[in-house]
């Protein structure tokens, strides 16, 4: 056995590259290739592209000048391959680091910054184009060809949803037609508790050859370091699954030579590393306190342990070779959820939340009418992958006629839909009402405090453990202002609507690398409190060193060329930072004097308010209505000039209870 080895095979898919772990992945992606097509440019008025080694170098330091990557690698060149690897993998790029067509499309609508939806599913423009690559998208896994993405549409149109679990631990153990129909039904029997998780992934990895000859050669060998280190099949380097083998000895001498060493078997687990380690430990433990393991003793194992009844070394060989297997891959295929998941999150037809995935609406109701079709294409590869093509040419599925997916959606759902403007309303109308419950339960008044203070603390660690991590921060503080304001109003109007941001499926927001407008333009009709009305909300994270270069010309701007579009002389601005620098607080004043050009168009001055973050927090504290505040803004506006104190005095007032 000294020279016998066993190979590592791939038993499931993840799509992506581990080596390049990111949130905000569609941030990423944009400026990728924004990056790439700058960095190409540059090049071939020099040379020729050749995507070597100095090449790769070259552009390692190319994104670290443009700061999209912070530190040194050792290795410049793989650095440079792994952050654009998964843009390979997806048909974004070429091997060569070429923008394909498909990526080109994708980069247009970064360029234009329209993302808005012009496709059957409703979903945003740069959706769309990652919907249809991981439609195309496949992956080999050890020889077996699948697409990962119709593969789990399949599971959701058979199962409606799945468990995070689900989604983490048997999904990606699909790599062809018979395994799936295998992982469908077990998944089934899972749910109603016939099987176990371990068992399931078990039975996957014991039907490949290499786990079927590393089990033999285990069970007829006796036990060394060496045979542990070859059956283990480590895929990084065999010397990793050397620890298992004081744990062999330890659980042979605990429950087969009856020694009570129960301290040397839990050290014994706790030098195999991270997530197999702590798996270990759950298995055989009740506590993996080295503290109670001494006092209890054979007490500290669990009832269930499955080493309890082994009367001889086979039986011991047998569970102790099927944990270090289904455990390492359980560690696999936990390390790949999160890539999976954001890929798949990117194409805004998946929603991922309460650790539920399911399609969102028009999504489940569509690929109910293709599937059967659309599997077919499940285990073979595209040959356009790189290529921008139209949903028919991906598959013959979408041959078809749509109002069959109307017709189902609204018998199931008692409305009556006829074309894609009435699913657009039906589907805003359903996302307005997702989005009041996600408020109801996500975003609290205590909860929008809590992240006012995070904030103005930047404990972005906190913000994103609270909203999102696929967001920037200063996208997130423009989304919880829109979130508070649309409380503030009285939950009037369609904030959906007034947010000029992009949303996920699961409606928390997300980041594009182009620019924008106004952040939140909010419309009022006119009531006995106001005349009708828009008010522009500008949110701004800067500090005092930056914020009157960042700030004055742009929210002015703004407010100029939307007041001279709606000739409206009631539409204001309503400017909130975290700090409010006074020359800001002054010049924003003194635009109500200041007329406004553009376009030949003149406006005769404006009215621009400033609030900061600790005045917002005593306002939801107070729970103060924007019909007291309008009164209030509007009282301090029409003040002279050189009112002392102006802008205390209006915050003072702003926080009043009514």
């Amino acid at each position: 056995m000294a020279n016998k080895r066993i190979s590592y095979q791939s038993f499931c898919w993840v799509v992506g590259t581990t080596s390049f772990r990111t949130a905000k992945l569609n941030l990423k992606i944009e400026e990728q290739l924004l990056l790439l097509d700058e960095f190409h440019d540059e090049i071939i008025k020099k040379s020729t592209w050749n995507w070597s080694n100095e090449l790769q170098e070259k552009y390692y330091d190319f994104m670290k000048g443009r700061s999209f990557l912070t530190g040194n690698a050792e290795r410049k060149d793989k650095d440079a391959r792994e952050k654009t690897s998964g843009l390979v993998d997806i048909g974004l790029i070429t091997e060569d680091r070429l923008i394909t067509e498909a990526g080109r499309a994708l980069l247009d609508i970064t360029h234009n910054g329209n993302f808005e939806s012009n496709n059957v599913f409703n979903i945003n423009k740069d959706s769309f184009i990652y919907l249809k690559q991981l439609l195309k998208t496949s992956i080999d896994v050890s020889g077996s060809i699948v697409r990962p993405f119709i593969t789990v549409i399949k599971c959701l149109v058979e199962l409606e949803f799945l468990s995070y679990d689900e989604f983490t631990y048997f999904i990606p153990l699909i790599r062809d037609d018979k395994s799936a129909k295998q992982i469908i039904s077990d998944i089934r029997l899972y749910r109603d508790g016939k099987i176990s998780l371990e068992e399931i992934i078990y039975t996957r990895l014991m039907q490949m050859d290499n786990y079927k000859l590393a089990q033999e050669e285990f069970l007829i060998s006796d036990v060394d370091e060496n045979l542990i280190c070859i059956v283990g099949m480590n895929r990084k380097s065999r010397n990793y699954d050397k620890p298992y083998y004081k744990l062999y000895e330890s659980l042979k001498k605990v429950f087969l030579d009856g020694e009570g060493d129960y301290e040397a078997l839990l050290k014994a687990t706790k030098s195999i590393n991270q997530k197999p380690g702590t798996l270990w430990r759950n298995l055989l433990f009740r506590s993996s306190n080295i503290g109670n393991v001494r006092k209890n003793g054979e007490a500290s194992i669990r009832r269930a342990c499955p080493f309890i009844d082994c009367t001889n070394e086979t039986e011991i060989k047998e569970i102790f070779f099927k944990y270090l297997h289904v455990f390492k891959a359980m560690a696999t295929l936990s390390d790949y959820f999160d890539l999976n998941r954001r890929y798949f999150n990117i194409t805004d037809t998946i929603i991922f939340e309460n650790r539920i995935i399911k399609l969102d609406i028009i999504p489940k109701y569509f690929f109910k009418e293709v599937i059967d079709v659309l599997y077919r294409e499940a285990f073979s590869r595209s040959d356009d992958l790189r290529s921008n093509i139209s949903l028919e040419n991906i598959s013959e599925a979408f041959k078809f006629d749509i109002s069959k997916v109307y017709k189902v959606l609204s018998e199931d759902l008692g409305i009556t839909i006829k074309g894609p403007e009435q699913a657009a309303i039906y589907i805003n109308d359903e996302r307005y009402r997702r989005f009041n419950n996600l408020i109801n339960k996500k975003f609290t008044d205590p909860v929008l405090i809590e992240l006012l203070n995070c904030f103005e603390e930047r404990n972005d660690e906190r913000i994103e453990e609270l909203v999102t991590d696929e967001a920037t921060i200063p996208t997130i503080f423009e989304y919880i202002l829109g979130i508070i304001w649309y409380k503030v109003s009285g939950r009037q109007g369609n904030i959906l609507d007034f947010m000029k941001l992009s949303l996920e499926a699961n409606l928390l927001p997300k980041t594009h690398a182009a620019g924008g407008y106004a952040d939140i333009i909010y419309e009022y009709e006119a009531c006995t409190s106001y005349p009708k009305h828009s008010l522009l909300l500008e949110a701004t994270l800067t500090d005092s060193n930056n914020q009157r270069r960042s700030e004055m010309e742009p929210v002015s701007r703004h407010l100029g060329d939307y007041r001279i579009k709606s000739n409206n002389p009631f539409d204001y601005s309503l400017f909130v930072s975290t700090y409010l620098d006074k020359n800001v607080i002054s010049d924003f004043r003194y635009r109500k004097i200041i007329p406004y050009n553009r376009d030949e168009e003149t406006i005769e001055g404006m009215k621009i308010i400033s609030l900061d973050t600790d005045t917002l927090k005593k306002i939801i504290e107070n729970r103060t209505t924007y019909s007291y505040l309008y009164e209030v803004f509007n009282k301090y506006h029409e003040m002279p000039l050189e009112t002392v104190d102006w802008h205390e005095n209006l915050l003072s007032d702003a926080v009043g209870s009514v």
